[in-house]
């Protein structure tokens, strides 16, 4: 247990050294980078379409992307198309001036709905209030029963794998428990349910729909083309296959075969994968790598979880004779020991990618979630490490050291080296050591079995930790968003009419891509007779940089090249030039991490 905290508080170390210093690029969650036209432009005519630009690939699924006049009708034709981060809506033909809405839901690549409204006017009418994103919400009771499915998956997959493993590393006997048997097959049959109601539960949470439309027909087929649906369905699949394999096994009450226990480990090996395969994990940079590093964190997750359940509730049981369970304690406890490092190492690299900075850790919900749970996983590891010192009072777990004898003779050429067979005195002294140790045990198992039921409390809080924690955008994005923003115009008299629309992605240091949109004061792009853009970062003293732009049509300008030199909040200013005696300027503040 030393060396699993030295390894933590290593790790941990060097993660806020490094974090301070560098940031790399988001993870997960999709963000509105830009949108054409520009939110609150006033244009001269109709477009032919709406296009938005997120900061990730997003799919439209079992969500929508909607244009409505100004009695709320809808003024797009045909289906919405995803390209990518791109998502084009046609409009029709023959559109009168007037105030459109734009209204959007759609599913970013690690399988969370991302929704919002802009608008626009053509010619000369009122601009509409953008609040149409806020009325097709998450429904409540959907948001209540997902992450509780997520929960009875995840405690279904620790006890479906980790019961298993516990049956046949270190305890044989197991397999001819009723209760351990009924343990399992309960368990497996549970990561079969959650994840059928995952897949029914994900086309509403997708549509901001209620419990009522769960066999809508389309929300179904949106659901099976998705990622998301397809690991639900491959984590059903797996469980029952898992059951019908391992069934025959427990009913037999003895160890299974090499071939079916291979068999039983790949179904497992795909159940992990599975759910691995899906959420934060697969969206942002590097999605193999986080897949491989997630799947680690589940199976160590079973094996500890699932087996520290099966000695609770069956091995070490009240009024269960303790001579098997206490036989098993040291195999488990080593197993335990290798699956902890395995989880801290996995749970860290996780934390890395998903958080990016330490200053993330109480700046975004993510965050202050994941300190919470990690606030439990030290509680849970303390009583873990309590365990195991138990273990090793008790049943001389610890290696004996090895103690090397060179006889003299060792040395001549010609006397070979000679070992001493153990006495048979001596082995029948070892056993009855090792009898009186667990003679000893069993009468200290009350101990033993209240810091195991502390371990499995923290355990099932972690898992509902980890249930809401896949649902939360990752702190990375939640910290670090894209700019867009429309500034007004100011002049040396005060507020000047015209606006300009400012956009920054991803807004982290080093290159970032810079629109500018300049609008006179009827919401008409405009040419000015010079502009000019510069960043300062007051509290460093950096600044003002001036960032070249290239012109990209009519009050349109970028600025591919713009280089944010670190972390810091910084001040974007434009700077405009009317004519010869009119300068205007506007500038916003944003943070970079």
């Amino acid at each position: 247990m030393r060396r699993t905290g030295a390894l933590l508080a290593l790790l941990l170390t060097a993660w806020l050294g490094a974090g301070v210093l560098t940031a790399g690029p988001a993870a997960a969650h999709a963000t509105l980078v830009a949108t054409e036209p520009g939110e609150g432009a006033r244009l001269e005519a109709v477009p032919d379409e709406v296009t938005l630009r997120f900061s990730e690939a997003v799919s439209l699924g079992a969500g929508y992307a909607r244009v409505l006049g100004a009695g709320q009708e809808r003024v797009d034709a045909g289906s919405a198309s995803v390209d990518g981060e791109v998502l084009t809506i046609p409009l029709r033909s023959g559109l009168p001036d007037g105030g459109y809405l734009v209204t959007y839901r759609v599913i970013s690549a690690d399988s969370h709905p991302v929704s919002g409204a802009f608008s626009f006017v053509v010619g000369d009418g009122e601009l509409p209030a953008a609040d149409g994103g806020e009325l097709d919400g998450t429904d409540p009771v959907v948001g209540i029963l997902l992450p509780a499915f997520r929960w009875l998956g995840f405690a279904g997959s620790s006890l479906a794998i980790g019961v298993p493993v516990l049956a046949a590393v270190c305890w044989p006997g197991g397999w001819a428990s009723p209760r351990l048997r009924r343990l399992a097959v309960t368990a497996t049959i549970a990561v079969a349910v959650a994840a059928l109601a995952t897949f029914l539960l994900q086309g509403p949470y997708a549509a901001g729909t209620g419990l009522g439309a769960l066999a809508d027909p389309a929300l179904l087929v949106a659901t099976a083309g998705s990622g998301a649906g397809w690991a639900a369905l491959a984590r059903a699949v797996l469980a029952v296959a898992l059951l019908v394999v391992l069934r025959p096994v427990w009913r037999q009450g003895g160890p299974p075969g090499r071939g079916r226990l291979a068999v039983a480990g790949g179904l497992a090996a795909g159940l992990v994968l599975a759910t691995a395969a899906v959420g934060h994990p697969v969206a942002g940079p590097w999605p193999g790598l986080a897949v491989l590093v997630a799947a680690v964190h589940v199976a160590a997750m079973a094996v500890w979880l699932g087996g520290l359940a099966g000695m609770l509730l069956v091995a070490l049981r009240p009024g269960t004779a303790p001579g098997a369970g206490v036989a098993a304690l040291p195999a488990f406890s080593r197993l335990a020991f290798a699956a902890v490092v395995a989880l801290v190492v996995s749970g860290i690299v996780q934390s890395v990618r998903e958080v990016g900075s330490p200053t993330a850790l109480v700046e975004t919900t993510y965050g202050r979630l994941l300190v919470a749970k990690l606030l439990v996983v030290v509680v849970l590891l303390a009583a873990a490490g309590v365990s195991r010192v138990w273990v090793q009072q008790r049943l001389g777990v610890r290696r004996p050291r090895r103690h090397r004898t060179i006889p003299v003779h060792a040395f001549s050429a010609t006397a070979p080296v000679e070992r001493a067979e153990p006495a048979p005195e001596e082995l029948a002294a070892a056993a009855e050591r090792d009898r009186a140790q667990a003679e000893g045990a069993a009468a200290h198992l009350p101990s033993l079995r209240r810091t195991l039921v502390v371990e499995g409390v923290l355990a099932a809080v972690v898992l509902a930790l980890t249930a809401v924690l896949v649902a939360t955008p990752p702190a990375r994005t939640a910290l670090a968003r894209p700019v867009d923003v429309v500034l007004p115009l100011q002049g040396s008299a005060g507020t000047a009419p015209g606006s300009v629309q400012v956009s920054v992605d991803p807004a982290r240091p080093g290159e970032n891509a810079l629109h500018v949109y300049l609008f006179d004061e009827s919401g008409r792009l405009t040419q000015p007779a010079e502009i000019r853009v510069t960043l300062t970062e007051r509290s460093q003293q950096i600044g003002p940089l001036d960032v070249d732009l290239e012109p990209a049509g009519p009050g349109h300008y970028v600025g591919d090249g713009l280089t944010i030199p670190g972390a810091g909040t910084w001040t974007l200013t434009v700077g405009v030039r009317l004519d010869e005696f009119t300068a205007l300027t506007a500038a916003t503040d944003f943070p970079v991490r």
